[in-house]
């Protein structure tokens, strides 16, 4: 396995470009909190919920704050009302762009269950609370303001950093990060993207570590129909199409598909045993071995489920539709599988083993209609992941662990198209999501003092990345 970079390493890899920051000008960062608050609570109290889907407000909103301080912007839609804003700052072209990318549009609300109303941006107790908070409404404002700061200061570059807010990421793709992809590619192509997908995880108000999303399993449906012979349901049969599927089911769920490594998954297990008790660490260390990689895997099924879905392509039996009345046996019932496979997966092949595994030949196993992502990953071994360890050490002061998501981001259009993509984001408080306080919950909320953070990690980190040295 290739040698993973230390914190050491990485602590030495800062030291060396911060020689480049003294000698570049440095925001008033009183100034810029100042200011990266006043557009992230405008952002916040654009209602852009998705359903339905109507980013065009906000997107006026970036186009005008950009052209403002003479920043080129471009906006491109295929419906006019979900825009896409791409700005660019141009740099020598001695290497290729960077882009920095987030999303406009936010998930739908029930305002009657919000402590505050859910597009207010309310300010309380060191937090700011509104939908979009932390996604992803964050990762755009820290965007935003790199992209201003660098023109202000006129920062001289060595490639371009292209500022992208798409529309559509809530389930609409089309309209955003697959219109782009397909039709303006040349305006978003670049050698490295960041965006969400990341994060930095607290507890106790206490940092832990940096998760860093180098690549995503791909979602599909899987839909099992089962057929019987229909009749009265006084009468019994052994050919019931609800007890088929339920057997099907309870086979599907029960199948421990084939635990499997890849280069980002076998780096977080290992880093993350270095930050653990001596328990999970032995956990953590025995999936790296597959002659010891049961046991571990029964404990994370029972007790980490995120990191058991982490190591194979997994299945969860979500939707089961059959019957009409309490009286007839129906001839048909069907049941919708979320299979989140792993981006080597062999599709045709694994739905095979599905069939196998069910073992009936009254019902079939075809994939069903939904909105999938393409494969990709992104590598361990370049200089934008350096440069992301280096400045994870530097502001938050953990270590960074690469991380392959059990969701899925829009990242996965642009890693197909082969750009090397990174998710980060700010620090949240692991206790916030189930207290009700986290992305899609229904009182988002963001530490300010974190947002701030954030905005200089992204500062500082565009700044190796794009400067020149």
């Amino acid at each position: 396995m290739r040698k993973l970079l230390s914190l050491a390493t990485a602590t030495l890899a800062w030291s060396a470009t911060s020689l480049l920051h003294a000698q570049l000008p440095q925001p008033d960062w009183n100034a810029v909190e100042e200011e990266t608050l006043t557009h992230f609570r405008a952002a916040l109290q654009f209602d852009t919920s998705d359903p339905p889907g109507r980013e065009l407000p906000l997107a006026e909103y970036l186009r005008d704050v950009m052209e403002a301080e003479g920043i080129p912007v471009e906006m491109f839609a295929t419906d006019p009302d979900r825009p896409n804003v791409v700005a660019r700052l141009e740099g020598s072209g001695a290497e290729q762009p960077l882009l920095i990318m987030a999303h406009t549009d936010v998930v739908n609300v029930d305002p009657e269950k919000w402590i505050f109303p859910p597009f207010s941006a309310t300010v309380e107790d060191g937090y700011v609370y509104g939908r979009g908070a932390v996604d992803d409404k964050d990762n755009l404002t820290a965007a935003l303001m790199v992209m201003l700061y660098l023109k202000r200061l006129d920062i001289p570059l060595a490639r371009d950093v292209i500022f992208l807010a798409e529309s559509g990421e809530e389930g609409a793709t089309q309209y955003g990060i697959e219109y782009m992809v397909n039709n303006h590619f040349d305006k978003i192509d670049a050698e490295f993207c960041l965006a969400e997908g990341g994060g930095v995880t607290r507890s106790n108000r206490e940092v832990q570590f940096a998760s860093v999303q180098t690549m995503e399993k791909i979602p599909y449906a899987v839909e099992l129909v089962a057929t019987g012979v229909a009749g009265h349901g006084s009468v019994p049969l052994q050919t019931n199409s609800v007890v088929r599927l339920a057997r099907a089911i309870a086979s599907v769920a029960d199948w421990r598909t084939p635990v499997r490594l890849n280069e980002t998954t076998a780096a977080y297990f290992e880093r993350l045993a270095t930050i653990s008790s001596a328990a999970d660490a032995e956990r953590y260390l025995e999936v790296l071995d597959p002659g010891r990689a049961r046991g571990a895997d029964e404990y994370f099924l029972a007790n980490e489920p995120r990191h058991a879905s982490m190591l194979r392509s997994s299945l969860s039996p979500n939707i089961f539709d059959a019957g009409y009345r309490i009286n007839v046996i129906p001839s048909e019932a069907r049941a919708t599988v979320d299979f989140r496979a792993l981006p080597d997966e062999d599709i045709p092949q694994f739905l095979d083993e599905i069939r196998r595994v069910v073992n009936d030949p009254a019902v079939t196993v075809n994939l069903g209609v939904r909105n999938t992502r393409p494969a990709g990953q992104s590598r361990l071994n370049t200089v934008a992941f350096s440069a992301i360890e280096a400045n994870v050490n530097s502001h938050y002061g953990v270590i960074t662990l690469p991380t392959m998501s059990t969701g899925a981001t829009d990242m996965a259009y642009l890693r197909n198209a082969g750009i090397q993509c990174y998710g980060i984001g700010p620090a949240i408080d692991q206790e916030d999501g189930p207290l009700g306080f986290g992305a899609h919950s229904d009182q988002e909320r963001i530490l300010i003092s974190e947002l701030h953070r954030f905005v200089r990690f992204n500062w500082d980190l565009v700044l190796d990345l794009a400067a020149e040295k």
